[in-house]
């Protein structure tokens, strides 16, 4: 394999090391609630990380691609985020502020409207709310039903927009449903069986088709949200052309549009927002993950037509939170000054041609799709002949997410059946790290492909490493802007 990359993977590890990382994972499972998710698939007990590279407690190095689920932008404790937090924690700055105005809250507000098409960012007003992405999506829905002083909801297949109640009705595994569901549209498994621009059209006649019928049985809603690229649905990007067909449809029926940028967001999809590769300004956005440069901050924006609330409408007792907004500054700044969602969206289309060559090699690679640095491989049933597209394959899809692992990869899994292999790489990522993601990735799938016999921890190219203590010029420190 050559040199290591940044983030080698390594066998290595002192057996007090190891010993230290069993107990901690010991006693997390008897500790913690059984809804932990992440924990169960990825047994990684982090001590250290900078960029892509997580160093555990047993001595193992890890290229990162999980990111948070998209929370770091920079990847792990980038310089300029270190920086603006200890800059307030030198300053003396009160950390905890309810609503109140400050300099680092009117610095990051300043920031965010920098960032936002102007279209939008004229005239917008910005709610501060609870700390997660489902606080927002919770507070936009209070906003949308306050002004139109309606309260059905429209939302789509397949979409994900948080665990708290109202958030869940909203997404695709909800059980009691109080929200209209429609069709997203997808190539792959398209509803239609057509795909393409005639399986968006289909989508966007049914969503018509609804909310003008007087029978079809879903009143007339307080507002629209969907995600310009579903995540956990299965990293699936809304055509643009739908996305104006839904603006358009939403416009002309006075139906505020609320877009989900929460994962989206901050050049993830090679646009610093993703409505932007559409041209779509919509009515509320909501933000969080990369907004807080890796801590908790969750915000609402949206028209000024729309900020109908009284005071106390809607509030949350860490919605001041300093430190977050003076991270979140600086992400946002270096992303936009560095132009990383350009260089997210050049790197991304070379990612996705490359395993779109590697899912060519292996019938258990069903899609390979994504937008920018949100990427997702589908894992089907290779032996399922006849059947188009072939029944999804979650058993496989956790099989590669566990030779990712030994190899050092962390990858996440999405999708409807959690057959979708994702990477959600820092916009840092260096073409070298990149390669070495590719070729961990393609390890992974052909030791998965060929079998059992052929999985194990010395499977694949990259399954070795350096001794724990070797190191080269990225480990080291080095960090990048994101551009190559």
């Amino acid at each position: 394999m050559g040199r290591e990359p940044d983030g080698a993977h390594t066998e290595g590890g002192s057996p007090e090391a190891h010993a230290a990382h069993e107990g901690i994972l010991r006693r997390q499972s008897a500790r913690e609630s059984a809804a932990r998710t992440y924990a169960r698939a990825l047994p990684v007990v982090p001590v250290r990380a900078r960029g892509l590279t997580i160093e555990g407690a047993d001595g193992r190095r890890y290229l990162d691609c999980l990111s948070g689920a998209g929370t770091l932008a920079l990847g792990h404790n980038h310089p300029v985020v270190l920086e603006a937090i200890r800059k307030v924690l030198d300053s003396g700055a009160p950390l905890h502020a309810l609503d109140l105005a400050t300099p680092v809250k009117d610095a990051f507000t300043t920031e965010l409207f920098r960032t936002l098409p102007s279209a939008f960012a004229d005239g917008a007003r910005v709610q501060f709310c609870g700390p997660a992405g489902t606080d927002a999506v919770e507070a936009a829905f209070k906003l949308v039903r306050a002004a139109t002083g309606r309260t059905a909801m429209l939302a789509f297949t397949g979409a994900y927009h948080g665990m708290t109640a109202g958030a869940l009705e909203a997404s695709g595994g909800a059980t009691e449903v109080r929200v209209a569901r429609l069709p997203y549209p997808q190539d792959y498994r398209c509803p239609y069986g057509v795909g393409g621009d005639r399986g968006a059209e289909l989508a966007a006649r049914w969503t018509e088709s609804v909310l003008d019928d007087t029978k079809s049985g879903v009143p007339h809603p307080a507002g629209m949200i969907l995600e310009p690229v579903q995540g956990e649905g299965g990293v699936i990007p809304a055509p643009d052309a739908w996305m104006r067909r839904m603006r358009e449809i939403t416009r002309t029926r006075s139906i505020p549009l609320i877009a989900d940028e929460i994962q989206t967001g901050v050049g993830r999809t090679g646009a610093f927002w993703a409505v932007e590769h559409s041209g779509v300004t919509p009515d509320v956005m909501v933000l969080s993950k990369a907004i807080g440069g890796s801590l908790p901050l969750a915000v609402v924006v949206y028209r000024e037509e729309l900020d109908v609330w009284p005071p106390g409408a809607h509030a949350g007792t860490f919605r001041g939170n300093q430190l977050a907004m003076a991270a979140g500054t600086a992400t946002l700044g270096h992303v936009r000054e560095n132009r990383l969602a350009e260089r997210a969206a050049g790197l991304g289309a070379r990612l996705l041609g490359q395993l779109r060559a590697l899912g060519g090699q292996f019938d258990c690679v069903g899609d390979v799709r994504g937008r920018g640095l949100m990427i997702g491989l589908e894992l089907v049933e290779p032996d399922a002949a006849g059947t188009d597209p072939p029944p999804a394959a979650p058993h496989l899809a956790s099989a590669v997410q566990r030779e990712c692992l030994r190899r050092g990869l962390i990858v996440e899994l999405g999708g409807r059946r959690e057959s979708v292999v994702r990477l959600l790489p820092p916009l840092t990522i260096t073409d070298e790290q990149a390669n070495a993601v590719l070729e961990r990735l393609a390890d992974a799938v052909e030791a998965v492909a060929r079998g059992p016999a052929e999985t194990g921890p010395a499977a694949g190219r990259g399954s070795g490493g350096p001794a724990p203590d070797a190191r080269d010029r990225a480990s080291e420190g080095r960090e990048t802007d994101g551009t190559g």
